[in-house]
Formats: C-alpha cells, sequence, structure tokens
C-alpha cells in the first residue's frame, strides 16, 4: 500500500487510481490531481485520453513521456478552484507542481481550463506561470518620520512641506 502522489493523504488504491482505470473523475481538481499522478506513476495513455480533443492534435506523447520520466516528482500543491464540481460543465483548477530534473529543483505553475463532456472531464488548456495580482502599497509618513523621498530630512520639512 502506498499513498497517492497526489496529496490527498489517500491510498493510490483509494485515489487515483481507479481514475488512471477508466473511472471518471468527478471533480475537475480530480482529474487535476490524476492528472499529476499519472505523470508519477508513468500513466501516460491517461494523460492523453483525459485531453479534450482537440487538445489531442499537438500532444507530443514520446516528448511527454521522456519528460515525465527524468523527472522526480515530489509533490502537487492546488490552488484555488472556480466551479468544476459534479453539476458544473467547466471548471478552473490552480496548481503548482513541485519536481526535480537534471539536479534541479523546478515548479510547474498552472491556471488549467476544464470541460465536462459526455459526464467526462478533460483538460483542456492552461496558462503557465500566471502573473500574481499586483498590490500597492502606499506608504504614509507621519509628520516626524524620515521623508520617504530618500534626503534624510523629516517628512514634515521635506515633501509634507
Amino acid at each position: 500500500m502506498s499513498l497517492c502522489p497526489c496529496g490527498s493523504r489517500q491510498e493510490y488504491s483509494a485515489c487515483c487510481e481507479p481514475y488512471h482505470r477508466g473511472e471518471a473523475a468527478p471533480t475537475a481538481e480530480k482529474l487535476m490531481r490524476s492528472r499529476y499522478s499519472a505523470f508519477e506513476k508513468g500513466e501516460m495513455a491517461y494523460l492523453e485520453e483525459t485531453l479534450t480533443p482537440e487538445s489531442r492534435q499537438d500532444y507530443d506523447a514520446a516528448e511527454t513521456e521522456t519528460w515525465a520520466k527524468s523527472a522526480i516528482w515530489k509533490k502537487l500543491e492546488i490552488g484555488k478552484t472556480e466551479a468544476g464540481q459534479e453539476d458544473d460543465d467547466t471548471g478552473v483548477v490552480e496548481f503548482k507542481a513541485y519536481f526535480k530534473i537534471n539536479g534541479q529543483q523546478q515548479v510547474h505553475h498552472e491556471i488549467s481550463r476544464f470541460t465536462k463532456q459526455d459526464g467526462r472531464w478533460y483538460y483542456v488548456d492552461g496558462e503557465m506561470n500566471p502573473k500574481q495580482e499586483q498590490r500597492i502599497v502606499a506608504l504614509k509618513a507621519g509628520r516626524n518620520d524620515p521623508c520617504p523621498c530618500g534626503s534624510g530630512k523629516k517628512f514634515k520639512k521635506c515633501c509634507g512641506a
């Protein structure tokens, strides 16, 4: 018995293996997790089977297998999910897959899109290395604080005057 690579803390036989053997994943996130497990377990046919027909057109099975087998898979982190539940037809899952390749630690960060067709979830495409939400933080200087411009003067005697 071994734990599932997807990070669910369940046994592989009760988690992702049934999906690798043909059972339909009930949610977009479970499909995402099972696809990650397929990379680690060498279930290359599953990776292709869970692509939409349109996505299969430019899928290179040999290249994917070579890449997957050269990596040492470390862990999967699921970020946010949007829709993708049993009653939905589309879903989005953000994830980070950690692995080591050629002696270097790597992170594959992606926002993946999924669709359900005939009761089965499929991977559509993904945005790799999505831009993080930018936050602008305004510094508020008090009257007696050093001026943020770097002059060395108090704010009230410099830019605050």
